[in-house]
Order: C-alpha cells, then structure tokens, then sequence
C-alpha cells in the first residue's frame, strides 16, 4: 500500500458535467481505487444535494455506496456533510484520522451537498 501523506486532502466534483446516478457511482469507485493507491488520505466529494433541497439521486446513490465500500474495508468512515460536524462521532474520527480536515472550510457548516470520507 502507498505510504499515506497526513495532509493529501482530494476534493473531488461528482455531480460535473451532470453525470447519471450509475456514472457519478462509477466515477466514485474509481476516485477510491486511484486515491488509494497514491496515499491520498481522505477525499472530499460534492455531489450537490438535489434541486428541490430535499435529497438528489446522486447523493443517495454515493452514501449507498459508500456504505458498501466500508462493509469490504476499502474506506475506513464517512460523514455526511449535514453530520460533517466536531460533536459527530464520524466527524470524530475522520478527524482524528486526518487532522488536517479541521481547516475545511464546510466543517461545522451542515453542507447536504458534500461527504467527506477516510480512507
């Protein structure tokens, strides 16, 4: 496994260039094979939260997903950004995984829109 840099922080566009739900998917898989492989330590995905405010296909579609990819071990947690909170305990431990996260910007924020995850 490539050696992990404390500060590789990807931020990483799912919802560009208005992506299908199964592309957004496929696109996520192979963000978390290629960041895994070049040490990056967590990545940081915006996928929008849908044009309604209540919940779009692609969000849905990525924390499925992403739920799936901790089950087989291929990420270690993931915050939801409305839980990307210090007093959640995923925001916890991402944290303390990747301290570096504490600078980002839509910590403390409730941001639906992003998902912040530890490799």
């Amino acid at each position: 496994m490539a050696r992990r840099n404390s500060n590789s922080i990807k931020t990483v566009n799912l919802k560009q260039g208005m992506p299908r739900v199964d592309e957004a998917r496929q696109r996520l898989i192979k963000t978390i094979d290629d960041a895994r492989r070049s040490g990056v330590q967590a990545l940081k995905l915006i996928h929008g939260y849908g044009a309604s405010g209540v919940g779009g296909g692609i969000r849905t579609a990525i924390r499925s997903s992403l739920r799936r990819r901790q089950g087989e071990g291929k990420i270690q947690a993931f915050a939801a950004g409305e839980q990307w909170h210090v007093c959640e305990a995923d925001a916890q431990t991402i944290l303390a995984g990747c301290p570096a996260l504490e600078r980002d910007s839509d910590l403390n924020m409730h941001n639906e829109g992003i998902t912040i995850v530890l490799l």
